[in-house]
């Protein structure tokens, strides 16, 4: 995406403050929000875009979560969960439309369980290998994207092979999964940000195939 929601290298958007002993959810609606999201019948490219439809303005005062809760209803009206009175009053007008069913929490557990290397999805041969020069596409969607804005036309080198994985910018318009190879590229700090960017640092970004092309 473009804007503000694509906050990756912006500057002056103040001090972040971290908080010791920081707990997962601040309040209890947090949790329940989070429990909703997960359970919404759309893919997770979908409803980050939803999230970037956020309005500048709201986007930038609202909390991590408030920014979930302000996506979820349009993502169940458009997936025909609920209608848009039903999300307003929070009560069901009538027996629910389609084929959905009460989630049991062993299967909320096999949702948040890590990949295992059997559930790669398969692929194309990857184009790119370990050691490559590789330039970011300097390119501008108006959909959604994973590409970060501040590496677009920036030189990196693929440091390894993701594997396989679905790609958000067509999933999230439901244009096809387009699976492909996502690869760790290494970026120097100065490559990036110039002069200014410590020749010791880098940034590692995981890139979609369809992000790269050979430098």
């Amino acid at each position: 995406m473009n804007g503000v929601h694509d906050m990756g290298g912006m500057q002056d958007m103040g001090p972040i403050h971290r908080e010791k002993d920081e707990p997962v959810f601040h309040a209890p609606w947090e949790r329940r929000v989070f429990a909703l999201m997960s359970v919404v019948d759309v893919n997770d490219s979908t409803w980050r875009f939803q999230i970037e439809s956020v309005p500048p303005a709201d986007y930038l005062r609202m909390s991590y979560y408030e920014k979930w809760l302000a996506a979820l209803g349009p993502l169940l009206t458009n997936a025909g969960m609920a209608t848009a009175d039903e999300v307003e009053s929070g009560r069901a007008n009538g027996p629910g439309k389609g084929s959905w069913h009460v989630v049991s929490v062993a299967e909320v557990a096999t949702w948040i369980a890590p990949a295992s290397a059997a559930d790669k999805k398969p692929g194309a041969p990857a184009r790119f290998h370990k050691g490559q020069r590789v330039r970011a596409r300097n390119m501008n969607p108006v959909g959604h994207t994973r590409l970060p804005r501040y590496a677009r036309g920036k030189l990196g080198t693929v440091e390894r092979d993701r594997g396989v994985e679905v790609f958000p910018d067509t999933a999230a318009q439901g244009l096809g999964q387009k699976p492909q190879h996502v690869h760790s590229v290494r970026f120097t700090a100065r490559e990036l940000w110039g002069g200014q960017g410590s020749p010791h640092d880098a940034v590692y970004i995981d890139m979609w195939e369809d992000y790269l092309e050979p430098a």
